[in-house]
């Protein structure tokens, strides 16, 4: 089916994204795949080509346009590229939105600017070792001391953790007010006390730097609070939604991916003495998987519009990101079995795919707590 949501600029930037990845990424790749980490320059080159700060103001150097579906084609090229260790997504859609809703014109000035050319590349710390997506576990903690702030605790599984320059920090300021005591503080390289542990070694996407940070009586100005004293609860929730709509992009754009390399596989491959794709089996297994895709590819398309026009709610987010996620990691299952053996080898995508995408259903929310987000709101 024609997908409709996409005019013809958006189809320009397309070839945008796939002229850059070609160029400035995929030659790169498998270096960074072996380092763990990307090159900054690759961040820079993403800066001149314009793919940093889509919805910054074009006074701070953005691109002062708020159409996510800019946002859409960028993680759809990225996951078909299968490059998602250099992670445009997640400085422009998870961490930009906080900066430019909840900045002082201050803050926007001291930042965006930076992270608009890719010189300051960004991170948000939220989970830890005894707490996952339950806030009201967080132990990190600020004390307020007059003009500054003196943050300690630690965070793990922290995405650009070793390469942020720029670091949004969940820490509780106020001891007794729970998930409502919370605030964000925004940690910078170089800040004394700031650590980075080892940079974690993952079963897949090993190109993304994934960190541990420590904070050890770092001293944050009073000016790096990124919105509302104890409002970071609030600030999460606003911007989860658009969150979850990425991954949930990347999702649906990666099981329609691995489709489409199986589907050309099994017409290649034979076996006893005839094409996979003759087989009763292997025809059912790409048309139920096909049919699967194409539903899940409505919907989310439905939601990015929705998200466009401001009405996209967090109940259907979380259905996105739990159903596309969820149908990223079976469809890939199935498809690696299709290549029998040979999906099992490293040099294969399937094999690569089958690995960088297990990642979908646990962060943003886990499947789980995205069921309960939704059956919350049916019957509450």
């Amino acid at each position: 089916m024609k997908r409709q949501i996409f005019a013809a600029e958006h189809e320009a930037f397309r070839e945008t994204v796939r002229t850059f990845l070609a160029k400035e990424v995929l030659p790169h790749y498998e270096r960074w795949e072996e380092n763990g980490i990307v090159d900054r320059d690759a961040w820079l080159a993403a800066g001149r080509q314009g793919l940093l700060g889509f919805a910054v103001p074009e006074e701070f150097g953005g691109g002062g346009n708020e159409d996510f579906r800019y946002s859409a084609v960028l993680a759809e090229e990225f996951t078909r590229a299968a490059a998602p260790g250099l992670a445009l997504g997640l400085h422009n859609d998870i961490i930009g939105p906080y900066l430019t809703s909840l900045g002082t014109d201050e803050q926007k000035r001291r930042w965006l600017p930076g992270f608009c050319s890719g010189e300051i590349i960004t991170a948000i710390a939220m989970t830890e070792p005894g707490a996952g997506s339950d806030l009201q576990g967080i132990r990190t903690n600020a004390e307020d001391r007059g003009d500054h702030w003196v943050l300690n605790g630690s965070k793990t599984f922290i995405s650009n953790g070793i390469l942020a320059d720029l670091v949004i920090v969940v820490a509780k300021t106020t001891p007794e007010g729970g998930a409502h005591g919370l605030s964000l503080l925004v940690v910078e390289r170089g800040m004394a006390g700031f650590e980075r542990g080892r940079n974690l070694a993952k079963i897949g996407q090993k190109s993304q730097d994934t960190a541990e940070l420590f904070f050890n009586d770092v001293v944050v100005p009073k000016e790096n609070l990124l919105g509302e004293l104890n409002g970071a609860f609030v600030h999460l929730m606003t911007n989860l939604a658009q969150e979850r709509l990425n991954i949930a992009i990347a999702s649906i754009a990666g099981a329609e991916h691995v489709l489409e390399m199986t589907t050309a596989y099994v017409r290649e491959r034979e076996a006893f003495g005839r094409p996979l794709a003759r087989l009763q089996h292997v025809r059912f297994e790409i048309a139920e998987m096909a049919t699967e895709c194409a539903v899940t590819r409505s919907f989310v398309d439905r939601c990015i519009v929705d998200h466009d026009a401001g009405e996209l709610d967090a109940t259907h987010a979380s259905m996105a990101k739990w159903w596309a996620s969820e149908l990223q990691k079976r469809v890939t299952d199935r498809c690696l079995q299709l290549h029998g053996g040979y999906g099992y080898m490293a040099e294969y995508p399937i094999a690569r795919a089958f690995t960088d995408g297990r990642i979908q259903t646990i962060y943003g929310g886990t499947t789980e707590i995205m069921k309960e987000i939704i059956g919350r709101s049916l019957l509450s």
